[in-house]
C-alpha cells in the first residue's frame, strides 16, 4: 500500500510523521511524508527551532508528487496536526485530487485539536474548519473522546454516549471512526479504551492505563489503524492489532525511562502485534 502522509516532521523525538512513518514502513508499506513543519522538538517542551512552512510550499511538494504520476498510486492520504488556517486547503485539495485519479484511495483525518487534560490547544479557528471542511471529505475520522465531543458539539462519556457522538460523526461525512482515549465513568480502576465503528457494527477494547504522556502516541494510532483496516477490511481486527502494537509500544517508552516515544525499540510490536487484548463487539 501506497501513503501519502501530511504532518508536521521534528528532528528529535517522534511526532508527526516522525512517529507515524516508521512504523508504517514496518508494516511493509510505502510512505510519501509531506512535511507542514520542520522543527527541531515537539511544543511540548515549550521551546523549539524551525519553520512553519507556508501553505504554498506544501501545495508545491504534492503538486511536484502529482507531476510523477505518484498520485495517482496513493491507497490512503492521512493528515494530523494542522497548524495554519491555509493548510486545510491543502489537504483538502490534495484528497480530491488524489481521488480524482484514484478513486479507491480513502482519506484518514486525525483531527488533532486537544485532550481532555489539557483542552483544546490549536487556533481558535482550527476546531471549526476541521469540523466544516476536512471532516465531511474524510473516509476514517481517529478523534480522542474528547475532540469526538468537540466536533459534534456533545459532551460524550459512557459508552452509549459515546456511540451516539460517533453516529453524529458519521453522520459528517466519515463512515469509519476510530476513538482513541475512551474513558467512561464506569470502568474499571487503572483501564483505558478504544472504540472503533463503521457500517457493519462498533467495538470496544479494555487496556491498563499507563500513567504517563506520550507525545506522538495518536499518531501513531491513526496510521496504525489505517493500514491495518485498508488491509483487512475489519474494524474488530484493526483494532485489536493497533491497540496492542501501541500498548506494546508505550509500554517500552516507559520502562525505557525516556520522555520520547521508543518508536524503534518497539518496532517488533509494529511488525507482529502480540493481540494480547479482547476486542468486545458492543453494537
Amino acid at each position: 500500500m501506497k501513503i501519502l502522509s501530511i504532518q508536521s516532521s521534528v528532528a528529535f523525538g517522534h511526532v508527526g510523521n516522525s512517529a507515524a512513518v516508521f512504523p508504517l514502513q514496518r508494516l511493509g508499506h510505502e510512505v510519501w511524508p509531506v512535511s507542514t513543519v520542520v522543527f527541531s522538538n515537539h511544543t511540548g517542551y515549550g521551546a523549539w527551532r524551525g519553520p512553519l512552512l507556508p501553505a504554498s510550499d506544501v501545495r508545491d511538494v504534492i503538486l511536484g508528487v502529482e507531476e510523477r504520476g505518484a498520485l495517482a498510486q496513493v491507497d490512503a492520504v492521512l493528515s494530523g496536526y494542522l497548524g495554519g488556517e491555509e493548510i486545510v486547503d491543502v489537504v483538502v485539495d490534495a484528497v480530491k485530487r488524489t481521488k480524482e485519479l484514484n478513486p479507491a484511495a480513502t482519506y484518514t483525518c486525525d483531527p488533532v485539536m486537544g485532550n481532555a487534560k489539557s483542552g483544546c490547544f490549536v487556533a481558535p479557528a482550527i476546531p471549526e474548519l476541521i469540523r466544516e471542511r476536512v471532516v465531511p471529505v474524510a473516509d476514517i475520522l481517529t478523534p480522542n473522546q474528547f475532540e469526538l465531543g468537540f466536533l459534534t458539539r456533545t459532551t460524550p462519556a459512557t459508552i452509549d454516549e459515546t456511540l451516539d457522538s460517533v453516529d453524529l460523526a458519521r453522520d459528517l461525512g466519515p463512515r469509519t471512526v476510530l476513538v482513541t482515549s475512551v474513558e467512561r465513568p464506569d470502568r474499571p480502576e487503572g483501564t483505558i479504551e478504544m472504540m472503533a465503528v463503521d457500517d457493519r457494527g462498533a467495538w470496544i477494547v479494555q487496556t491498563p492505563y499507563l500513567p504517563f504522556k506520550a507525545n506522538g502516541s495518536g499518531d501513531v494510532t491513526s496510521a496504525l489503524f489505517t493500514a491495518h483496516y485498508r488491509t483487512s477490511g475489519s474494524a474488530s481486527e484493526a483494532l485489536a492489532a493497533t491497540v496492542s502494537s501501541v500498548f506494546d509500544l508505550l509500554q517500552i517508552t516507559l520502562d525505557s525511562g525516556e520522555r520520547e516515544l521508543q518508536i524503534v525499540a518497539a518496532q517488533d510490536a509494529f511488525a507482529n502485534p502480540r493481540m494480547q487484548f479482547q476486542v468486545r463487539q458492543i453494537r
